[in-house]
């Protein structure tokens, strides 16, 4: 039964001291009354005016914006994007915060995480409680790193090219995105409407100069002529089924890693940052340490980065086996290993497919699954293979110690743990687990 209207505290101010920081870009305050406050737009040690922004005289928590900073905190600095504040663009959670201030905060939270749901201190998770710029990164204050190689942009009602904002549909009109690649940038997407579509994907490959662009019409949309700065292929999302088809152009865009070349198709998934999949193989290869003639599996792989990089380790005599969900990213993933005699792809969900694969023991395992993680029935399925190491490839912290639980219960403990700021101005981390058998010795 819903609340009557007017229990909502929808734009109620209050005067709060701000606490820690929180999974999802904000802090952590309270009402006089004792109600919690996720406040985004500020940092620790902050008193700020916070106004609602999402919920009601009984919730459980109250979602706020620091309207004004009373007392500012040392790590504060004037966002330099004109569109990072209160109401506008939700892209970047941190353009305020210096960037070495950001790098710890999403330390912290990846502390809090891991003492909170696997009850592991960064002592026994194998970290040293810091988080990694990628290369080229490190800035100073003010700056912003042009990193975001994919950019999905918004169109409102007018067709004018924007962003969302933070937990909405309603679109922030946008000149031009700081955070953005130099190769999106230079097509010039943010020069022109785009009347009748509902987003315009821009992708910039690395490594290659393949530019790509996802058009999704609204309903009964009709595409328009791209004529951009650049050349690219142009892809459109069906209406019908959300399936994407090629306009022009390339069908896939050429991504560079590990010193080789791998197709990505329509749209599909790749590693935004430039340096984020070399980062992230270089990561997994030496917490693994595979050896010739190993069996690996790469569980959830995408295109095949992961497998692609193992399968060149443990050469001739070992084999590797690839499992992913998506029938594109399967294509792709054959494709790119097609040399490899001993490669095998195949397409399912991992909790599916692996009991019919009959295997019920491998060296090495690696899995990159999706934001929610791979979950207790997947892990106690891992678990049981007796893998020599395990590299656990995580872009959400909260559910990487969820199934360091579940991990440990099958018998495994975090030998290594890294992390990456490999999406910088955001509250998003990237981080690598290396587990091993517990009873193994010191």
């Amino acid at each position: 039964m819903q609340n009557a209207p007017e229990s909502s505290l929808v734009g109620q101010e209050y005067e709060v001291e701000i606490g820690p920081v929180a999974h999802g870009g904000h802090c952590i305050a309270r009402t006089d009354e004792g109600q919690v406050l996720f406040v985004r737009h500020t940092l620790p040690g902050e008193k700020v005016v916070a106004r609602i922004t999402e919920g009601e005289q009984d919730s459980r928590f109250l979602r706020a914006d620091a309207v004004r900073i009373i007392e500012a905190s040392k790590d504060r600095v004037e966002a330099p994007c004109p569109y990072s504040g209160p109401g506008k663009c939700g892209g970047c959670d941190w353009q305020h915060a210096k960037p070495g201030a950001q790098r710890r905060f999403k330390g912290e939270v990846i502390a809090e995480q891991l003492q909170r749901l696997a009850g592991l201190t960064p002592e026994e998770a194998g970290w040293d409680g810091t988080v990694m710029p990628a290369p080229g990164d490190k800035l100073p204050p003010g700056e912003v790193p042009a990193w975001r190689t994919r950019v999905q942009y918004a169109v409102d009602a007018e067709g004018r090219i924007g962003l969302r904002k933070h937990r909405s549909h309603d679109v922030q009109p946008i000149d031009h995105c700081m955070i953005a690649a130099p190769g999106v940038t230079e097509l010039g997407i943010e020069k022109q409407d785009w009347p009748q579509m509902e987003t315009v994907e821009a992708i910039a490959a690395i490594g290659s100069s393949d530019r790509q662009v996802v058009l999704t019409p609204r309903p009964g949309g009709r595409l328009p002529l791209v004529e951009l700065d650049r050349p690219v292929s142009v892809l459109r999302v069906e209406e019908r089924d959300g399936s994407v088809h090629r306009v022009h152009g390339r069908a896939f865009v050429r991504e560079r890693a590990d010193d080789r070349t791998y197709r990505v198709g329509m749209g599909g998934f790749w590693q935004v940052h430039p340096q984020a999949a070399d980062v992230l193989v270089t990561a997994v290869m030496q917490g693994l340490l595979p050896r010739k003639g190993d069996m690996a599996l790469d569980l959830y792989c995408g295109v095949g980065l992961f497998a692609g990089a193992i399968a060149d380790r443990v050469g001739e005599q070992g084999a590797v086996l690839g499992i992913e969900s998506g029938k594109r990213s399967v294509e792709d993933a054959r494709h790119n290993l097609q040399h490899f005699e001993r490669v095998r792809i195949e397409q399912g969900k991992v909790e599916q497919v692996l009991p019919r694969t009959g295997i019920n023991e491998v060296d090495l395992i690696v899995l990159d699954p999706p934001r929610a993680g791979a979950g207790k029935q997947t892990v106690k399925q891992l678990a049981a293979l007796g893998a020599r190491r395990i590299a656990y490839v995580a872009c959400d912290p909260a559910a990487l110690a969820r199934d360091l639980a579940y991990f440990r219960e099958g018998g495994y403990k975090p030998r290594t743990l890294r992390a990456f700021d490999l999406f910088p101005m955001t509250h998003h981390v990237e981080c690598v687990a290396i587990l091993e058998p517990a009873a193994k010795g010191l």
